[in-house]
């Protein structure tokens, strides 16, 4: 059985002929696959879908692949990009180093190597991860992306499983509500007192103490709590 079988990718492309082939190829191969047209719209499937891999073109004209790559780093580091552009551009490689892409491919794109990189990406990335212990029993499993505590995962919305990602990604340090209100809540209003609502609710899943706050300031989570 292909490692991909159990991974979900997201492709964003903003050349639909391109973006249609890529997603009939990795269809039957991959367990899940999303699309999206721009960066914009690519980071919004990466927070809602929480992909394994994410497959993007460089050159896109609302919000290109290396902004979006950024933002995407910033929430989970250990989701390995590939990028595709059809210039050999030294300048744009080393922004592309500079911003975290895994994975460098020239178009046009030979679906056979795409397939090979993200599979050897994928297999790098299993191999390097383990469970990160959290405290109480709990573990996050950054490569299965689920909370766990007693060998059981606990079940957690979209947005709540986002959240958490987001304060073990950057354990034991405060994340500051405008990060948290641009990372979960992606294009959406939403107040303070709707996010304490939304935390009270998490804490009623996993105990009080699991998620500490700075009134007034931010959120985190303790490695041992």
């Amino acid at each position: 059985m292909s490692v991909l079988e159990n991974l979900s990718v997201l492709i964003v492309e903003d050349e639909i002929k391109i973006l249609n082939s890529m997603a009939d190829s990795f269809d039957g191969i991959f367990k899940s696959v999303y699309t999206a047209k721009n960066g914009e719209e690519g980071l919004k499937k990466f927070i809602k879908y929480n992909p394994n891999i994410v497959v993007t073109d460089i050159l896109m004209s609302i919000k290109d692949g290396l902004e979006m790559t950024k933002e995407i780093k910033k929430i989970s580091p250990s989701t390995p990009v590939i990028a595709l552009s059809a210039f050999n551009d030294k300048e744009k490689l080393i922004k592309a180093i500079d911003v975290g892409i895994d994975k460098y491919l020239l178009k046009p794109i030979d679906m056979d190597e795409l397939i090979f990189a993200i599979e050897t990406l994928a297999k790098a990335k299993i191999e390097s991860s383990s469970d990160i212990k959290l405290g109480n029993g709990y573990f996050f499993s950054p490569t299965k992306k689920v909370l766990i505590k007693d060998d059981k995962e606990i079940s957690l919305t979209k947005k709540e499983l986002a959240f958490v990602s987001l304060l073990v990604n950057r354990l034991g340090t405060l994340v500051i509500q405008s990060d948290i209100k641009k990372n979960v809540w992606v294009g959406e209003k939403v107040t303070d007192a709707a996010i304490r609502t939304f935390i009270k609710r998490i804490r009623d899943k996993v105990g009080p103490n699991f998620i500490k706050n700075v009134p007034g300031l931010g959120y985190k989570i303790d490695a041992k709590f």
